[in-house]
């Protein structure tokens, strides 16, 4: 694995921590209920540290969560360059309103479709697909802290019905949207039926992030590039082909059982 300056600023912390309380790296995976390997790993920069290692290493060291702010910051490095403001606004935003014609969005990704969607274009060696799909479910904890955004997701019906890692790898993602849907209060999510025909939707991906001072920020991705736009008018021409959108859309409930539906197909 290729080392970052914040992966090896991890690593340090871990060993002076562990150093200064006196243990073994057998006695720290102990305490955060890892194995001793993994933890020799990390702190040779081997293994990139998850967010539940980060946590569980504030708790051990009574560290007031100097750990998770350094894992954060690994995430920051290890997404693509062109990602990173973004990733940064998703992370800060109160609300997101998030529309996907062509695959889950990454906030609901399930792990299997994570590593499937990025490797099937070969784009990415296999350490940096392990690389990007850490970083990408790891971004997925906004969801789950204790102040949340709102996260308002409309999809294609197409998005639950192309094969990407194979059925068992589909079904388990379909389950886990209608998992998310009706178990996060916070999470929304939508699907514009094939019946609809043509709509707005079917040109592009795009998302609406809402700051803590109200104000919107859309994000356009295209092949290996990404782009923040704040300019007012093309926002509110964004706001109409959301609403536009979300106007052909099923209601939640009725999105929530057409994915369990599909799900049934991928056996």
């Amino acid at each position: 694995m290729e080392s970052s300056s914040m992966l090896d600023h991890f690593a340090e912390e871990l060993r002076l921590a562990r150093a200064a309380s006196g243990m073994s790296q057998t006695a720290l995976a102990e305490a955060l209920s890892y194995s001793a390997a993994l933890v020799a790993k990390v702190e040779t920069c081997e293994r990139r540290p998850s967010l539940d290692f980060a946590r569980r290493c504030d708790m051990v060291f009574g560290t007031d969560g100097r750990f998770e702010r350094i894992q954060r910051r690994i995430s920051r490095e290890t997404v693509v360059p062109w990602f990173r403001d973004w990733a940064g606004i998703e992370q800060e935003a109160t609300a997101l309103r998030w529309y996907e014609p062509l695959c889950v969005p990454g906030l609901l990704q399930a792990e299997g479709y994570a590593h499937a969607l990025l490797s099937g274009g070969g784009l990415f060696a296999p350490d940096e697909v392990e690389q990007q799909a850490a970083a990408r479910l790891d971004r997925q904890a906004v969801l789950t802290r204790d102040r949340p955004p709102l996260l308002t997701t409309v999809i294609d019906e197409h998005v639950l019905r192309r094969c990407v890692g194979g059925p068992e790898v589909m079904r388990e993602q379909v389950l886990h949207l209608v998992k998310l849907g009706s178990t996060l209060p916070r999470v929304r999510i939508q699907v514009v039926p094939m019946s609809a025909g043509a709509y707005p939707g079917l040109a592009g991906h795009f998302v609406l992030a809402t700051s803590s001072t109200g104000e919107d920020v859309v994000y356009l991705e295209g092949q290996r590039h990404g782009q923040a736009v704040d300019r007012t008018d093309f926002l509110q021409e964004m706001v109409e082909v959301w609403e536009s959108i979300r106007g052909e859309a099923l209601s939640q409930r009725q999105s929530l059982d057409l994915m369990a539906e599909v799900a049934e197909t991928w056996i």
